[in-house]
């Protein structure tokens, strides 16, 4: 297996010591990366750049938000979990289609910041009941405007196969070996993929799907 790099991004020493204590007990993650704010994580790429990185939202020079918009622009292949205690639906939709791959709460155990962690490494993504719940229920609301008429994406039927596969959180592997193809075909549909739905990541592959109703979950 092999060993996932991580960053972690909050400015509060207490909280960062006890996040270091339990990624300790997890087997093949290493924290490569130590930063207390948006300004400090960006200087410091210049060095390592992590598979992952945990990032709070409120920090003092330069916010998550700001951050994640910001490391989208320069690291697009970095995968960011927010990590904060902030609950509002509104927040969770927007950083999750400003390129977030994962949400979780400060409060959240240790056995689910582990599968977030590999998960997102995995599947470039991590949505857990909490934030599923949030972003179907701004698709819910979006409803009760007048439809607009869907768009044609012009997807290849392997190229909705390699989708399904996607948001069902099956990895690259696990796809390329389901469609009996290699893992660097399954790669380029991803990549055609979020380039025909204007997408930033595998996320937001995931959320513009079911926003469109291209696949049904």
């Amino acid at each position: 297996m092999e060993t996932i790099k991580l960053g972690l991004i909050d400015d509060h020493n207490l909280f960062r010591e006890g996040i270091k204590s339990l990624l300790k007990r997890m087997a093949n993650i290493s924290l490569v990366l130590e930063a207390v704010s948006g300004k400090d994580l960006l200087a410091q790429l210049n060095n390592v750049v992590p598979d992952v990185i945990l990032l709070d939202l409120e920090m003092g020079d330069m916010n998550g938000v700001d951050t994640t918009l910001k490391l989208q622009e320069l690291y697009p292949d970095l995968k960011i979990i927010i990590l904060t205690m902030h609950t509002e639906e509104r927040m969770i939709s927007y950083l999750m289609e400003a390129g977030a791959n994962g949400y979780l709460l400060k409060d959240t155990t240790q056995h689910e910041l582990e599968i977030a962690i590999r998960s997102t490494y995995e599947n470039g993504f991590y949505f857990n009941s909490f934030v599923s719940e949030a972003l179907l229920k701004g698709l819910k609301h979006k409803t009760s405007k007048p439809p607009a008429i869907r768009k044609d994406y012009h997807l290849t039927s392997r190229e909705l196969e390699v989708l399904e596969g996607i948001t069902q959180e099956f990895t690259t592997a696990e796809i390329a070996e389901q469609l009996f193809l290699s893992v660097r075909t399954i790669e380029g549909h991803r990549k055609n993929l979020m380039g025909k739905l204007g997408v930033k990541n595998t996320a937001g592959l995931v959320i513009k799907a079911v926003k469109e109703k291209i696949i049904s979950v």
